[in-house]
């Protein structure tokens, strides 16, 4: 029995890291089947390991393309653990600035007012692009499962459902995909260094269809002015 019990288990790590790889390619499930209720200890457990201990300032490329047409440029993130985050983006030569400030799920401001929804259409996405997964809401339904170098989790509410799943093998990556009423809003999927950072994401809006790419440039530790998330300026 111990020895079945070890093969199972090589199994369902190995289904789930199918599925990651699959993400590049027709995207599977992100939670496996073999998953169960957890606590929300655990959960937090996990979702902690993806935050970083201190202030980043991520510098990147962007690229949006849907079927009409595509836009791209440059752009920064400057994130203050646990929940807040600062987005900058402008095009070509600076061209049509945007910028946002965003409080866990929460807009605090964007200029222009729809900033954000214009490229990322749900902010479990948007944070996952950076490396970082969120906390569940209130009264969500856990389930996760933990095999080896993958860890893989979800949060269940009423209407929405969100799925991560991180792996700890090089190169490693963090996968969400959120669902309405059953049907997808978005995926995202980043792929991390070894400390945690973020190389390259890219989320994909299938009902448009869209998608959005980032190519980080740098990461650095920074200290942040008080005023940053107030100066609505880009």
């Amino acid at each position: 029995m111990p020895q079945r019990l070890f093969v199972d288990r090589r199994i369902r790590a190995a289904y789930v890291v199918l599925v990651l790889a699959g993400c590049h390619g027709a995207p599977g499930a992100v939670l496996p089947a073999g998953a169960a209720p957890v606590s929300g200890e655990q959960v937090a457990r996990w979702v902690e390991a993806t935050v970083p201990p201190d202030h980043r300032l991520h510098r990147f490329k962007w690229l949006f393309q849907d079927e009409r047409s595509s836009a791209g440029g440059r752009g920064s993130a400057r994130i203050a653990p646990p929940d807040s985050l600062r987005f900058d983006a402008a095009g070509p030569f600076g061209s049509n600035p945007a910028a946002a400030v965003v409080i866990g799920a929460t807009p605090l401001w964007a200029e222009p007012p729809d900033a954000v929804r214009k490229l990322v259409p749900n902010y479990f996405l948007m944070w996952a692009m950076f490396g970082i997964a969120r906390l569940p809401d209130d009264g969500a339904a856990l389930r996760g499962i933990s095999e080896r170098a993958v860890t893989a989790w979800q949060y269940a509410g009423a209407t929405d459902t969100v799925n991560y799943a991180l792996t700890q093998d090089q190169p490693r990556r963090l996968v969400a995909e959120v669902r309405h009423a059953g049907e997808v809003v978005g995926r995202a999927e980043t792929t991390l260094d070894s400390t945690g950072a973020p190389l390259r994401a890219r989320l994909v809006v299938p009902s448009v269809p869209a998608k959005l790419d980032l190519t980080f440039l740098s990461t650095a530790r920074a200290t942040f002015a008080p005023d940053l998330w107030t100066d609505r300026r880009p």
